[in-house]
């Protein structure tokens, strides 16, 4: 098999999606299979990455971590001849996904999309409901191009059959617990983080409108004044709203550390005692694994992917999305130690069964499901 992989994300960018994707392509090279990666330039400083052709960009409209490619079609249609793929992977509906679809027609071999982004919910916090039906007969199309559709959680198919979608599949999601571990505590780190407070509360993520950051600053401001002068929040991530988030916040106990990656990640993660995460238009939720991985509990919104991750009363609680007195109702609650030490288990013990080699070899299976059945079609046609 040789998959060639259009995106309009990949590594070194830090979001879920450039994230999962790195991990696959390395998956593939542990498993022998030949692929190429097609992005936009994403790149501040610009690096070499074997496998990878990237393309002249300019930032999505109202999303600015997406790109928009611009692109000769011909090169890539080279490009793409030269490398021979017996699949195309498409992960964007932006113009890197038009040109892998194109791309598939022209040679004629199977098509697989994965879907990544509820961009129709995050309308509604840029204030653009007005484009949705647009956006939903545009997506059908795109989409209805691919032989199998990926989406990657249970929540998310429904989503999108309630849409109209068809030929949907779960691609769930995976977390390295050796990289993400609560044996990377650090208590030097949880010393500078918490300045003698009992507890540590972490959010991980962009820091942008669709992440109801909203919600989060109000969890924070309105929390009983026992309990805050028991927390530390460790705020990781940029984003828009970075300023804005700051100056709300200015009178709590937040610290703000900007985007962290690799270990010292894993040892934020582990330095903490509860993750809080509102955000209620998450197809999956990486960070919640994550941060189980590391021992930590989630108090997570009762809506979107991350309710197929956490278990309510198990691995954390399901608060009201966007009501602030419901995360603070939850918070409270779990921070009974008896009831954070029994979850903080729970939770470990929820991420050790979440292998990304099962993931991944699952994933490569339904490719090749797809290539066989797209093959005999074609033969009996």
């Amino acid at each position: 098999m040789r998959v060639a992989l259009f995106s309009d994300t990949y590594h070194p960018q830090v979001n879920g999606v450039a994230r999962t994707l790195k991990r696959l392509t390395d998956h593939y090279e542990k498993r022998g299979i030949e692929y190429k990666v097609f992005i936009p330039d994403i790149q501040e400083k610009k690096e070499f990455y074997p496998n990878v052709h990237s393309f002249a960009s300019f930032p999505f409209f109202f999303y600015p971590e997406c790109r928009t490619a611009i692109a000769n079609p011909k090169t890539i249609e080279k490009q793409l001849k030269d490398f021979s793929p017996t699949l195309i992977h498409v992960t964007t509906p932006l113009t890197m996904g038009l040109y892998g679809v194109r791309g598939a027609k022209k040679m004629n071999i199977p098509l697989v999309a994965s879907y990544h982004t509820h961009f129709d919910l995050y309308l509604n916090y840029y204030k653009m409901m007005w484009v949705a039906p647009l956006l939903w007969k545009y997506m059908k199309w795109f989409y209805s191009q691919a032989d199998r559709i990926f989406v990657p959680s249970m929540e998310t198919k429904l989503h999108l059959e309630n849409q109209g979608f068809t030929g949907l599949s779960i691609w769930s999601r995976g977390v390295d617990c050796q990289t993400y571990s609560p044996e990377k505590r650090s208590p030097e780190l949880r010393g500078k983080f918490n300045k003698n407070k009992k507890y540590t509360l972490l959010y991980v993520g962009r820091l942008a409108p669709e992440k109801d950051l909203d919600t989060l600053e109000k969890t924070i401001k309105h929390l009983p004044q026992t309990l805050k002068d028991q927390v530390q929040w460790v705020i990781v991530g940029d984003g828009p709203m970075r300023n804005e988030f700051m100056e709300k916040t200015q009178q709590e106990d937040v610290l703000f550390t900007g985007y962290v990656t690799g270990n010292e990640l894993a040892e934020v993660y582990a330095s903490s005692d509860l993750f809080v995460f509102p955000s209620a238009s998450e197809t999956f939720g990486n960070v919640v694994l994550e941060a189980f991985a590391s021992g930590l509990p989630a108090v997570v919104a009762d809506r979107g992917g991350v309710t197929n991750i956490v278990e309510h009363n198990q691995t954390g609680r399901m608060a009201k999305a966007h009501q602030y007195p419901s995360f603070i109702h939850h918070i409270e609650e779990i921070l009974n130690e008896n009831l954070l030490n029994e979850m903080k288990r729970n939770a470990l013990q929820m991420a050790e069964k979440q292998s990304w080699d099962c993931i991944f070899d699952q994933l490569i299976t339904e490719f090749h499901e797809v290539s066989f059945f797209r093959n005999r079609n074609q033969m009996s046609g």
